[in-house]
């Protein structure tokens, strides 16, 4: 039986609550930026299909804001109940990002998503395409504060110690640390082509089903360009990230290659596939292939890196982990590509519309954008063990002073309730995908009264219809 700690539970407690939380934000970006596509293509173009689309997806968009608030607020209350040593540690640098958060993203956001909801035959055109403008725009603002605090904690600067707390000095270095371009990028394009899996899996599920309107087709195009151009993207902005995490995180990368030692003079080689084996300190039926850990990481022929045996046992992320976690990752990756590439060659004479292996291969690649953000965090998380704040605070000085009881029942509270909640939200979400794109009639006005079209009292009103 597995021994576990409290914090060994209140970790596990924190990666639940943030592989729920996770995907709500993911979504909810890249679907704000998708709505303000669909509603500029439409004052250029004044085309029904993308009034059509624009209602049909801002339904799911309401839906998915409001779970990706409910599980935010959860979290933001783990860092004074099981991280409180933490809190009290690098309060002065965390707790001014993310007040950031809320003061110039939450609060743009929640001015304008009234707007954008409810008011498209209220409000004129121009009003309207600017609250999902800004809408959208408070979605990428939110991901930067966060992913600033938590790029400071992966590679900090801009910070003294002073009486045991960390204590800004240079808010511009502590905000653009060395890690936070690439990991905003990074996340950002992921958050776009989490939303493009869906969107297209939506679409070619339709199809598949008989469902062949305009609407239908429409979104499945446009899911498939993104895809064709931003999954080669990704793969460019994921080499600099790694470049990066080799400057500053070294431990980690080597831990992902499952990398212990160098043979002399040997290049790096990439282990295709391994189980590596963090007691006996080596990777198990290693598969690799000779150079090409060097070209990639050290763009060179004969290039070597720092293997796990230089750093302390105490220093040494979980090999094993990160090593699968980042080949899921990357293997998705590809796949994105691949799915891209293929429906630029069925594009010729329609045939991205005829064809069901396509269609098939795009339902069954719905949730690889999300399970590849799951993946890249664990790679990332997982891999900056055992510090808390890198190379400043150890893990496990960060976490509060509780019994392994007293967390692991509130553990079984989250998992209990997190999977009644949201499996509820998202059983509803994909039933009102399973409707599918219905024609809107922009020019009903408003009625009001009882049994009529009223103003909502809440944002998830506004995916009533879908019902």
């Amino acid at each position: 039986m597995v021994d576990l700690t409290a914090v060994d539970l209140a970790r596990f407690q924190f990666a639940f609550t943030m592989a729920f939380h996770i995907l709500f934000p993911a979504i909810t970006i890249g679907l704000a930026s998708y709505l303000a596509v669909l509603e500029l293509c439409w004052l250029r173009t004044g085309r029904q299909v993308f009034v059509d689309l624009y209602h049909f997806w801002s339904k799911i968009f309401a839906v998915n804001f409001g779970m990706g608030v409910v599980s935010g607020i959860v979290m933001a209350y783990q860092f004074g109940t099981n991280w409180s040593f933490f809190s009290e540690f690098a309060g002065g640098v965390t707790g001014p990002l993310l007040s950031y958060e809320v003061l110039t993203a939450f609060f743009l956001e929640a001015g304008f998503l009234g707007v954008m909801l409810f008011g498209w035959n209220r409000v004129g055109p121009g009003l309207h395409f600017l609250a999902t403008c800004l809408v959208a725009l408070g979605t990428l603002i939110s991901a930067t504060w966060i992913l600033g605090a938590n790029s400071w904690m992966q590679t900090p600067q801009g910070f003294e110690v002073v009486a045991g707390r960390a204590v800004p000095v240079d808010w511009v270095a502590v905000i653009f640390n060395p890690s936070f371009p690439y990991r905003l990028m990074h996340m950002a394009v992921a958050a776009f082509l989490s939303t493009a899996l869906f969107v297209g899996a939506s679409g070619a599920w339709h199809l598949l089903k008989g469902n062949d309107s305009p609407a239908v087709r429409t979104m499945l195009s446009m899911a498939m360009w993104m895809m064709t151009i931003v999954a080669p993207i990704q793969a460019v902005l994921g080499d600099a990230h790694g470049l990066n995490t080799l400057a500053y995180q070294p431990a980690k990368v080597a831990a992902l290659e499952g990398h212990w030692e160098n043979r002399g003079t040997q290049a790096l080689p990439l282990l295709l596939f391994g189980i590596p084996d963090m007691q006996e300190e080596r990777t198990r039926f290693a598969v690799e292939v000779p150079h090409l850990g060097a070209v990639i990481l050290t763009h060179t022929w004969n290039g070597q890196i720092k293997g796990l045996k230089e750093f302390p046992r105490d220093q040494r992320p979980n090999s094993l982990i990160v090593f699968w976690s980042f080949r899921l990752m990357v293997g998705l990756g590809l796949l994105m590509i691949v799915l891209g590439l293929w429906s630029l060659w069925l594009r010729r004479g329609g045939a991205l519309y005829r064809s069901r292996a396509f269609q098939q291969a795009a339902v069954a690649m719905g949730p690889a954008g999300l399970l590849a953000l799951l993946a890249g965090w664990v790679t990332t998380e997982v891999g900056r063990q055992p510090w808390l704040v890198y190379g400043v605070m150890r893990t496990a000085d960060g976490a509060s002073a509780h019994g392994a009881a007293p967390v692991a029942l509130t553990l079984a509270i989250f998992v209990v309730s997190y999977f009644f909640v949201f499996g509820v939200g998202f059983a509803y979400v994909l039933r009102l995908v399973r409707k599918g794109p219905q024609t809107f009639d922009a020019s009903r006005p408003p009625q009001g009264g009882p049994g009529q079209e009223h103003t909502p009292m809440r944002p998830l009103s506004a995916a009533e219809e879908g019902g």
